[in-house]
C-alpha cells in the first residue's frame, strides 16, 4: 500500500537491508515496530518491500520526530537484535521530501 502523506515538506527514513538466515522472532518484531512507530508523534506512514534487499520507507513530520523514534526504548532493542541476528548488512538514509506527485486510485 502507498502511504498517504501530507503536502511537502516532510521527511523520509529509508532503511535498506539484507537478511541473515536467522528468522527467529523477526516477523513478530517487525510487526511490533510497525505498530509502535504508527503511535509515535510525527509519524506519517510507511511503505515496505522485500526481495533480495528489503526496503522500508517511513515518513515523518520532522527530524525531531525521527530522533525520538530512533531513541525509543523498544526500537533500540529491535535495532540491537537486527545488528546481532537478522541483518547481514543495512543502511539508513534520511531525506527531506521537497516535492511529491503521483496518481491515486
Amino acid at each position: 500500500m502507498i502511504a498517504k502523506t501530507p503536502n511537502p515538506p516532510y521527511y523520509a527514513v529509508i532503511f535498506s537491508s539484507t537478511r541473515t538466515q536467522i528468522d527467529e522472532g523477526y516477523g513478530q518484531m517487525a510487526e511490533q515496530m510497525l505498530q509502535l512507530a504508527a503511535q509515535q508523534p510525527g509519524f506519517l506512514g510507511v511503505e515496505s518491500a522485500r526481495n533480495e534487499v528489503g526496503i522500508t520507507v517511513s515518513y515523518w513530520e520532522s527530524l525531531e520526530a525521527i530522533r525520538h523514534w530512533k531513541a525509543h526504548a523498544e526500537h533500540l532493542v529491535a535495532q540491537r537484535l537486527g545488528r546481532e541476528k537478522w541483518y547481514s548488512a543495512y543502511k539508513t538514509r534520511i531525506c527531506r521530501v521537497e516535492r511529491d506527485y503521483g496518481m491515486e486510485t
